[in-house]
Order: C-alpha cells, then sequence, then structure tokens
C-alpha cells in the first residue's frame, strides 16, 4: 500500500517510489566507473542506502555528510560532520561521486545554494544532484498544489491552522523554518549552478516533477 503523506524516507510512501526510479538512472551512471567507489552524500542518511541494499557493497563506500553525526552501523558508510557550503576539509577531487538528493533547495538563498554547487563540484569527480522542480504543480515539501508561489503568511497559516498539508497540523517552529529554508529551483538555475553538467529531467503524467544536474557524460 503507498503512504500517500508518509515521509519519502518510509519505503512504503510515494515520495520513496519515486526516489527508487530516480536511482536507478544512477545507478546505471556509476556502473561505468572503477571500483571501489567513494561517495559523498551531502544531507543523506544511511537508510536511504541501506534500502537500496548498498549496505552489502564492499566495493562502495559512502560518507554521509550532516551538520550533526547519524547513525551508521555498516563497515562501508561513515558519518561526516560538515557543512554544504563549506567543505574545506575535503581536498579537491577526494570523492570519485558527490550525491545528494533533495537538499539544495533548503538552503535559504542562492548566495548558499551557489556555494554547495562550488563545493560539490571541487570535491568530487563526478556529482550528482537532485531538487525539484520550482514550477511542478504540487510542492512536494507541502503535498499541496501551488504552495510554493504563496505569500510566507499564508503559508505559515494553512501549515499551522489546517491539516491540508499531510493531513496534519504543523508544529508552528517547524513550519517558520521549512518556509523560511526552502527555496525552490527552476531548470534554468540549476543550469547555473552546474554549468559544466547535464539536466535529467524526472518525469510525471507529463509534467516535469524534479531535475538533476550530473557531470556523468
Amino acid at each position: 500500500m503507498i503512504k500517500l503523506f508518509a515521509s519519502s524516507e518510509d519505503v512504503d510512501s510515494l515520495g520513496n517510489r519515486f526516489r527508487n526510479r530516480r536511482f536507478k538512472f544512477f545507478e546505471q551512471q556509476i556502473q561505468k566507473l572503477k571500483k571501489p567507489i567513494r561517495i559523498l552524500d551531502v544531507g543523506g542518511l544511511e537508510s536511504f542506502w541501506e534500502n537500496r541494499n548498498y549496505h552489502l557493497k564492499n566495493d562502495i563506500h559512502i560518507t554521509l555528510l550532516n551538520l550533526k553525526a547519524v547513525p551508521c552501523k555498516y563497515p562501508n558508510m561513515t558519518s561526516m560532520i560538515g557543512d554544504a557550503t563549506n567543505l574545506s576539509h575535503c581536498p579537491d577531487n577526494s570523492f570519485d561521486v558527490v550525491f545528494s538528493n533533495s537538499v539544495i533547495e533548503h538552503l535559504y538563498t542562492k548566495s548558499n545554494q551557489e556555494k554547495m554547487a562550488n563545493e560539490i563540484t571541487r570535491v568530487g569527480k563526478y556529482y550528482f544532484v537532485q531538487t525539484p522542480n520550482k514550477y511542478f504543480i504540487i510542492e512536494p515539501h507541502y503535498l499541496l498544489p501551488g504552495f510554493q508561489f504563496l505569500n510566507p503568511r499564508i503559508k505559515y497559516f494553512l501549515l499551522t491552522k489546517t491539516p491540508l498539508s499531510r493531513g496534519k497540523f504543523w508544529d508552528k517552529q517547524f513550519a517558520q523554518q521549512y518556509i523560511d529554508e526552502i527555496r525552490l529551483l527552476d531548470k534554468s538555475e540549476m543550469e547555473a549552478l552546474f554549468p559544466n553538467g547535464l539536466i535529467y529531467k524526472e518525469m510525471f503524467c507529463g509534467l516535469v516533477k524534479s531535475f538533476t544536474a550530473h557531470n556523468f557524460l
């Protein structure tokens, strides 16, 4: 059964099904690379890779970069504390692939997004960076049509005073944080952030649901 309103981290959620389909394209690309492969996942969790059986791949090592340490129980996965906009502790080309799923839109400002893109292309030989399409009819964080174009005050009211978003009343502090931090991107902005890459379009019902910038040529 598909859990429509569940987080994408839930294996039975609709969001996770979209991730699985997108991940197949990623796998096709890294199969071309020489093993072992070092992957830096910016903003990722071990459960994401575990759900795709990557904890069983001894020839792939995954480093999970987050603002705080995250649990890691598998020998081929490690946690790194850091900021996606400043990876100065990582040398140039120190990872074979930098992977990031629905993170770059959570950085508050265009400037921070530019910093993240610059750091990703510096530390990774290859990159695979996904983000929702700003102009997709449904805003994926809230599962509401056109929500991204509303006034922030209206967003706050709908999230905290009605159960329209994901069938719940959002915590006031969490709702305000989400409203402040999310800055969705369109195709032209992704192309500007990753000028030497390609854009993979994820389609749903004939519409572009998300963009993924990558340099697997």
